[in-house]
C-alpha cells in the first residue's frame, strides 16, 4: 500500500510559487492523485488476487475458463432474485428463462483505463493554465517571497517589479481571462466526469450515493445493496464450444469477481467527492463572476492581501487597475513577504500617481 502512495507522493508537492487557488488544486492535485492511485489499486493483484475465478462442471481447464469470461464479459439474470424467483444463491445467478432480462458486465476491463484517463482529463486546465501563464508569477515574484532578503537586492527587485507594473498597465487582461477559462474548464470537466461515468457503468452512477445512503438506512430484511446490483460479486458466463459430432455445446459458469470489492469502494468514494467538488467548483465560479463584474469587491479582496498598506492606497491604487492588472498584482500578494507587497503598492501608488 505505501509502495502505492508513494509512486504519486510527489504530485502533491506544493509549489514555492503559487499561480492558482485551492479550488483548482482541488481539482489538478487531489482529484488527480485519488484517480492515479484508484487506478493503481485496482490493477494490484496483491491487494484482490486474481480479477476473476470461474467455476464450471465442465472439462475445460478453469484458466482456460477464466480467460474467456475476462475477455467477453460476464451477466447477471436480473429476474433471479429472492424475491422473484424464491431461494437463489446470489442476485442476478439463475437459471435464465426466455423472456428474461440479461445484463452484461464488461467495464470491469476497463475500470483501470477510465479512471487513469479521468486524472488526465482532470490535469488538463492545469497543463493548459501553466502553457498560457508561462511562468510569469515565478518571473515576478524574483524570490520577493523570502522575508529575509538582502537590503539591495530587495530594492532592486523591487524597482524592476513596479516598472514592469506601471510600463504593462492595461495589459494583463488576457492573462487573466486564460486563468478564469481554466477555472470554468474545471467546473465543465467536473460536471462532466460526472455522466461520463454514468455512461460507463450503465446509467448506474448518478443516484448511486444516494441508493448507498439509502440501503444503509433501511431496514435489513427490506433492502437489495445497490453496490451488489452495479458492482455484482458473482455473476454467470457461457462458453460456447463444439461436440464431437460438430453440434454447438453451451458450458455454463459461475464467476466470482474480487475486482469489484475495489471497484464499489472506489466508486461509492468518487460519487461524494465529484458531488462535493462540483459544488465547490460551482460556489468558485459564481464568486469569480462577482469579482469580474464588481470593482468594489476586488478593491476589498486586495486589501486582504494587502493587510499592511494603508485602505485608503489600497483604493488609490485599485481604483486605477484593470481587470488583469488587478489580477496580477492580487497573485503577487499571495506569494510576496507581507511587508515586501506593502513596499510594491507603495512605490506602485507613487509611480502611477507620477504617469498621471
Amino acid at each position: 500500500m505505501f509502495d502505492i502512495f508513494g509512486s504519486v507522493k510527489g504530485m502533491l508537492k506544493l509549489d514555492d510559487v503559487s499561480t492558482d487557488n485551492h479550488v483548482f488544486r482541488l481539482h489538478y492535485k487531489v482529484t488527480t492523485v485519488m484517480l492515479v492511485i484508484f487506478s493503481l489499486l485496482v490493477t494490484s493483484h496483491q491487494y484482490i488476487g486474481d480479477p476473476i475465478d470461474c467455476y464450471s462442471t465442465s472439462n475445460i481447464p478453469d484458466n482456460v475458463f477464466d480467460s474467456y469470461c475476462w475477455i467477453h464479459s460476464t451477466f447477471s439474470v436480473e429476474q433471479a432474485t429472492k424475491a422473484q424467483r424464491g431461494f437463489t444463491p446470489h442476485y442476478g445467478v439463475g437459471t435464465k428463462q426466455t423472456d428474461d432480462t440479461v445484463q452484461y458486465h464488461a467495464y470491469y476491463q476497463w475500470v483501470c483505463f477510465v479512471l487513469f484517463l479521468q486524472a488526465l482529463m482532470f490535469y488538463t486546465p492545469r497543463f493548459l493554465w501553466q502553457g498560457w501563464e508561462g511562468g510569469k508569477a515565478r518571473m515576478l515574484v524574483m524570490e520577493l517571497n523570502c522575508p529575509i532578503v538582502d537590503e539591495q537586492a530587495k530594492d532592486d527587485r523591487k524597482a524592476l517589479l513596479v516598472e514592469y507594473l506601471t510600463c504593462n498597465m492595461h495589459n494583463h487582461t488576457m492573462y487573466a481571462l486564460k486563468f478564469f477559462f481554466c477555472e470554468f474548464l474545471n467546473l465543465v470537466n467536473v460536471v462532466g466526469q460526472i455522466f461520463f461515468i454514468d455512461y460507463f457503468l450503465d446509467y448506474e452512477f448518478t443516484t448511486y450515493g444516494l441508493r448507498v445512503v439509502e440501503f444503509s438506512q433501511s431496514a435489513s430484511e427490506e433492502r437489495t445493496d445497490p453496490m451488489t446490483l452495479v458492482f455484482p460479486k458473482v455473476t454467470k458466463c457461457n462458453f460456447e464450444t463444439f461436440g464431437h459430432s460438430g453440434t454447438p455445446q453451451v458450458h455454463d459458469a459461475i464467476c466470482v469477481l474480487p475486482l469489484n470489492i475495489v471497484n464499489e469502494k472506489v466508486y461509492i468514494i468518487l460519487w461524494f467527492w465529484l458531488v462535493i467538488l462540483t459544488a465547490i467548483s460551482a460556489m468558485a465560479s459564481v464568486y469569480r463572476f462577482f469579482v469580474v463584474l464588481s470593482p468594489n469587491l476586488r478593491t476589498t479582496l486586495l486589501r486582504t492581501r494587502a493587510r499592511l498598506a494603508p485602505p485608503d492606497q489600497v483604493k488609490a491604487v485599485a481604483g486605477r487597475l484593470w481587470l488583469g492588472d488587478w489580477f496580477v498584482l492580487y497573485q503577487l500578494g499571495k506569494n510576496l513577504d507581507p511587508l515586501i507587497f506593502k513596499e510594491v503598492l507603495d512605490d506602485l501608488d507613487r509611480a502611477v500617481s507620477v504617469r498621471a
